[in-house]
């Protein structure tokens, strides 16, 4: 789903209300939806926390303090096309600019994927920079989303990988297998398999409702082929910002194979900040996380700050 009138016929939204202010966002920032994730979205509810993560508004256009295009400053970062290093032992890889669906709280949301992409002679400066800093033993595939690639350029890569004697895992960002549990197929399951680097995926789900059967079964077929499977969520406000989903979503996840690791405190990227929630109570939710949940299921609350060696924890009692 591409244009704001066809998601709100679908959805049985009153045009007179939504389709303004829709139009207003979608200027800014395209809508994308895939079908698979559309499904799980309850028609009528403008509330859905679903909806929320993909509606354009016209809150988008306004321009709000500490709000801004960058907020990670990662085009700072960048080393050379397409890798981007901000740790010393992992390095970003931005295989692809595309995503299956345009979150609208993402903090790429402006970034200038067109002056980024890939031609094979980057792909060659690439693994040489990354088999040249034999401090680096993981490498992230990231985006937009890699797993909207194909299945024989991210073979291609994992093998190349593979051939860097101190690379020893890959780790994997997306949201596919949550959007469209579908692209879990054989050829993925393949290379994956077959890699002698260890493997790891860290989805991003944000809800209980977006983990419905077929991504657990999708799940399901990562872990069996070897996968370790993390999640990380972003806190929304209208969306998880209460004890109870965020609750519901931790054990969810662990009941399709999944492990809470990060809970992000929301980065504050202009266009989207009727999402952002205060730290303050972001603190105060992961603290009856901590009385409730059993500790492997409590997410860390944390924050990416730029220019720090890692992701910089909140403290719960600050």
């Amino acid at each position: 789903m591409t244009t704001p009138e066809d998601l709100l016929r679908r959805l049985e939204l009153d045009p007179d209300i939504w389709l303004s202010g829709a139009t207003e966002g979608h200027r800014l920032f395209p809508l994308r939806v895939p079908e698979p994730y559309l499904q799980r979205i309850i028609p009528g509810d403008p509330a859905d926390p679903l909806l929320r993560q993909v509606l354009p508004l016209s809150a988008e256009t306004d321009t709000r303090s500490g709000f801004v295009r960058d907020p990670l400053q990662e085009r700072d970062s960048m080393q050379t096309t397409g890798l981007i290093r901000k740790y010393q032992s992992r390095a970003l890889l931005m295989v692809t600019g595309q995503c299956a669906i345009n979150c609208r709280y993402c903090f790429r949301r402006h970034f200038p994927y067109d002056e980024h992409r890939l031609t094979p002679e980057d792909r060659a400066e690439v693994l040489a920079t990354l088999g040249n800093d034999t401090r680096i033993n993981e490498v992230i595939f990231s985006g937009g989303d890699p797993l909207v690639a194909n299945d024989r350029l991210l073979s291609s890569w994992a093998e190349s990988l593979a051939g860097i004697s101190h690379i020893r895992r890959l780790r994997i960002h997306t949201r596919l297998p949550i959007v469209i549990p579908q692209r879990v197929c054989e050829s993925l399951l393949g290379w994956i398999s077959e890699s002698r680097l260890q493997v790891v995926m860290v989805i991003h789900s944000n809800h209980p409702a977006e983990l419905d059967n077929d991504t657990r079964h999708a799940l399901e077929r990562l872990k069996a082929a070897g996968v370790t499977l993390l999640n990380q969520s972003v806190i929304l406000k209208g969306v998880n910002d209460t004890a109870r989903v965020l609750s519901d979503l931790s054990e969810r996840l662990f009941e399709c194979g999944v492990l809470p690791y990060y809970l992000h405190a929301f980065d504050p990227v202009e266009g989207a900040h009727h999402f952002s929630v205060s730290d303050g109570r972001s603190r105060e939710l992961v603290r009856q996380l901590i009385g409730t949940l059993p500790g492997f299921l409590v997410p860390k609350l944390v924050r990416e700050l730029p220019d720090q060696p890692g992701k910089t924890p909140l403290d719960l009692f600050a």
